[in-house]
This record gives C-alpha cells, structure tokens and sequence, in this order.
C-alpha cells in the first residue's frame, strides 16, 4: 500500500511539474524588429529634381550647384527619359558631395501618368505599358531591377493615376514619395482620395514593406520661390549610411535606414526589442510634437518631448513617428515592423 501510494506521488510531482512547465511556457511579448540607426553617419539628400535637358529651367550644373552649397550630401538628377552624362558635373562632387545616377521614367495607363525614378541604374530606360495600372508599374519596377537600380513611386496622387490597390499588387518596390514638393502633386488628397500618409499607412498594414520619401520634384530655380512653384528645399531625405558613395547610399534607402523631411532634422533614431526612441535636432526656440503611429493610421501616443519615445506593449504590424515642429515643417521615420507575440 504504502508503495502505491509513493508512485502515486511521483506521478502527481510530475504532472504539476508538466503543468507548471505549461504555465511558464508563456507568449513572448511582441517586439520589434532589430533596426541599426547607430553605424556610419547622416547624409541629407534628394532622390528627385530636373534640369534644363527635360524640364526645368536650369542648367544641371545650377541645380547641382544649388543643393551642394545649401549643404546636401547627394542628389539624383532625374531628368524625364534620359540618364545625365555625369562627366560634366564631375568637378563638384568631393568628400561632402556626391551624385547618384538616376532618371525619372514617365509612363502612363491610359491617361494616368505612372511615373518611377530608377535610382544608381546603369543605362536610360523607356517606358514600359502594360494592361493594367499595376503592371504598368511592375514592369517599370522590373527594368530598374534589371538595370541594377532601385525604385522610387513618385506622388501617386498626380492626376489622381496610383490608388492604394494598385500600390498594393506591386512587388519589389520599396520607395514611394509621401510628400513630394511640386504643387501640383495632391500630397494631402481630397475627396474620396486619401493623402500620401493615408496611403502609406493603408499598404503598411495590408503587410507591404515600403519605405516614405520626401522629395522635391523641383523645376524652378530661376523664379522668386513660391508655394505656387516647383522650387528645392522643399523635401529630402536623411540617410544613414556607412559612407557617403551611391551603393550605401542606395542599400540605405532600400533598407528603410532614412528619414523624410521638409524641415525638421533628427539627431539619432535608436530601436530596441520594445522602445523605439528619437532625438529631434532642437532649432532656435521651436517647440515640437511627435506622433507614433500604427496599423490603420492609429495614433498611438502624442507627446511634446524634444527626445520622444514609444514603448511597445501590444501585438501591431508597425510603428512610424510624424514630427511636427512649431512652423509647419515635418519629418517621418520610416515604419519599424513589428514581430508578433511567440512562445518561449
């Protein structure tokens, strides 16, 4: 009996110990993905802007005076259909400056205008058409692969042409203007169309990886600077990269390792498991707010701090942060994704 008895024991010790091993077995909290903003240095650049050998009224060698001496690292002359002899702007590039081939393809589907830049690509490419918006833009994306670049979707909400479903079907495009600086672009949609930001958050949380550009789109440098005018300045990107040369410049895009501006400048993006913290770049007595937000748009947390922080504490796809400084002016991190809850 006595012997019955010390087995049942040991079977019992053994089930609670199952037990307990169950109870500890516990879903680990969702944390975010490792995202490195500490390695190599910021470089301040614009991915979109035109001359005088499409359409701007200003000579390659102006434009690209202009952004090196208002303290741009790169620039991406992206005329329509032509990819810019470098040769001839070779002289201003040195260790602050650099220029990345690109060029701006300007198809269309039906009378919607589909435009893409191919970013460091190796030769001019023609526009593409296809049967639909989708793979009108899948085929340009492709021969931008094919030539080794990488694309950019400008502002889709030019002639009102891109809709967040045809965003959605194409692949292999990480980079898509959120804000492009052209007056004519619609960032801030109208109507039953979303805005650029609106846009960006509906593909972020149908599980698309894509990054927000800022960008100038600029074509008047010669005119008085005017809201009413496609001048530069007006948007740019941040990037972080190891060197300033355009294969890390361009692998730094395509990895999400940038941020967005029209104004204001961040000191240090930094990301761990669960907190995501930013350092805003203090300018004379501005005051600043910060907006995370996440799946469909939602804003998660708003504070005023000039060193603003989010703390994860739910299963969501993403987070972003939207800056706003006291003048209007704005920067967006890109979205740092989020892995779901798993057992330990």
């Amino acid at each position: 009996m006595t012997a019955c008895i010390a087995a049942a024991s040991v079977v019992a010790a053994a089930y609670g110990n199952y037990l307990g091993s169950q109870a500890t077995s516990q879903v680990r909290e969702p944390r975010f993905e490792p995202t490195d903003f500490s390695a190599g240095h910021w470089y301040k650049g614009n991915t979109h802007t035109h001359t005088s050998e499409t359409d701007g009224d200003s000579s390659p060698e102006v434009v690209a005076g202009w952004y090196k001496s208002h303290g741009y690292n790169f620039l991406v002359l992206s005329d329509h259909e032509i990819l810019l002899d470098l040769s001839r702007v070779a002289h201003l590039e040195d260790s602050t400056f650099r220029f990345v081939p690109g060029e701006e393809i300007t198809g269309k589907f039906g009378t919607r205008p589909v435009h893409l830049i191919g970013i460091n690509i190796s030769r001019a490419l023609k526009p593409l058409a296809d049967t639909t918006a989708a793979a009108t833009i899948q085929r340009t994306v492709d021969s931008v692969l094919a030539a080794g670049g990488i694309p950019q979707i400008n502002h889709p909400n030019f002639g009102w042409a891109l809709t967040e479903d045809d965003l959605m079907k194409v692949k292999r495009a990480n980079l898509v203007e959120i804000y492009n600086g052209h007056p004519l672009v619609n960032n801030l949609g109208g109507g039953d169309s979303p805005g650029m930001e609106g846009v960006w958050d509906y593909l972020l949380s149908h599980g698309k990886r894509i990054y927000g550009v800022g960008s100038d789109d600029a074509h008047h440098f010669k005119a008085e600077f005017s809201p009413k005018l496609a001048n530069p300045g007006k948007a740019w990107v941040t990037v972080r990269a190891p060197r300033l040369d355009p294969s890390a410049i361009v692998a730094a895009l395509d990895a999400g390792h940038f941020y967005a501006s029209t104004g204001v400048e961040l000191d240090s993006i930094v990301v761990n498991d669960q907190d995501m913290k930013i350092n805003i770049r203090q300018y004379r007595n501005f005051k600043y707010t910060t907006q995370f937000i996440g799946d469909n748009g939602e804003i998660l947390k708003t504070t005023g701090d000039i060193a603003p922080a989010y703390h994860l504490t739910r299963a969501l796809t993403y987070v972003r942060a939207r800056i706003s400084d006291s003048s209007g002016a704005k920067a967006w991190t890109q979205p740092v994704f989020v892995i779901r809850g798993e057992r330990q």
